[in-house]
């Protein structure tokens, strides 16, 4: 199974958008940099980081840099590097060199995350792998 049908993105669509962007020069939109969000993996439990609650906010600047507010599942997460790769690696590149110039990520802790920050589609994703949420 893909990860576009684990997590119901469209990576076509995704390359569109930064298509669409390199060309009019713009900023990205929100909801673009969230759908390519959903590309990034949280590694320990396999279920995206916006399914799981963890994108708090995201920001793009007139410089079409994105500021996102994340957080983790736990404070000692040692995985952060990992997640910042991912999502600059989804945000960053592809056609037209993906949807944003840069990327900045804000941890942050308050609130703290917590089950009630999942999607109903992270919900059924969990429970597909066993989890009882």
């Amino acid at each position: 199974m893909s990860s576009e049908e684990t997590t119901g993105t469209s990576a076509g669509a995704v390359a569109e958008a930064g298509a669409a962007l390199a060309a009019t020069g713009g900023k990205a939109a929100v909801a673009d940099i969230e759908e390519a969000m959903k590309d990034v993996v949280d590694p320990e439990l396999g279920i995206n980081v916006v399914d799981l609650g963890l994108v708090y906010g995201v920001h793009v600047d007139d410089e079409n840099v994105a500021t996102l507010d994340m957080t983790l599942t736990s404070a000692a997460c040692p995985l952060t590097d990992v997640i910042e790769d991912q999502a600059r690696q989804a945000l960053t590149t592809g056609p037209g060199g993906g949807l944003v110039s840069d990327i900045r990520i804000n941890w942050v802790w308050l609130p703290p995350w917590g089950p009630d920050k999942i999607t109903d589609e992270g919900r059924d994703q969990l429970r597909s792998l066993g989890f009882n949420v």
